[in-house]
C-alpha cells in the first residue's frame, strides 16, 4: 500500500511540474540534481476495527529542494502548489481518488519539507476453509 501512495503521489508531481524538476523516490547518496523533489514515508500505522478492516493511517514528506537563490520565497510558493497538486491523488488499481489531509509544511536549512497524510480504511479478507463435500438425498413425505 506505501509504495503504491508512493508512485501516485509520484504521477501527481510529474502531471504538475512534468520534467522541469526530477523526483526522487529514494535517497541518493551522491545528491541530487536541484530542484528536484523527494518522497517518503514518515510514518505508518494501523489501527484494528470491527469485521476485518483497519484503519491505516499515512503520513508522508514532500520535500523540495529548490534552487540557488531566493530559496525562502520559491519554498513558499511551492507549497502553494503542492497543496493542490496533493489534495487528491489515484493509486493504481483504485477507482476512487485519495484525499490528502493534515497538510503543513516547514523550511528547515533552505530545503521545503511537506507533509500530507493520505489515510484509508481497508478490508483484509481471510480465505475461508473449504468444508468438503455435501451429500443431499430428497423424497416424497407420505408418498405412498
Amino acid at each position: 500500500m506505501i509504495n503504491s501512495i508512493i508512485e501516485a503521489i509520484n504521477v501527481a508531481l510529474d502531471g504538475e511540474f512534468g520534467e522541469d524538476y526530477e523526483i526522487y523516490m529514494e535517497e541518493n547518496q551522491q545528491g541530487f540534481k536541484e530542484p528536484c523533489f523527494l518522497i517518503l514515508c514518515q510514518k505508518a500505522t494501523s489501527d484494528p476495527f470491527p469485521g476485518r478492516r483497519y484503519f491505516r493511517s499515512n503520513q508522508f514528506c514532500v520535500q523540495y529542494f529548490p534552487t540557488a537563490s531566493g530559496k525562502q520565497r520559491e519554498c513558499n510558493g511551492m507549497a502553494e502548489r503542492l497543496r493542490q497538486c496533493l489534495e487528491y491523488i489515484v493509486v493504481y488499481g483504485d477507482d476512487r481518488p485519495l484525499r490528502g489531509t493534515k497538510m503543513r509544511y516547514e523550511v528547515v536549512g533552505g530545503i521545503l519539507n511537506f507533509f500530507v497524510n493520505y489515510d484509508c480504511f481497508v478490508r483484509v479478507e481471510q480465505p475461508q476453509p473449504f468444508m468438503g463435500g455435501v451429500e443431499l438425498s430428497t423424497g416424497v413425505k407420505g408418498g405412498g
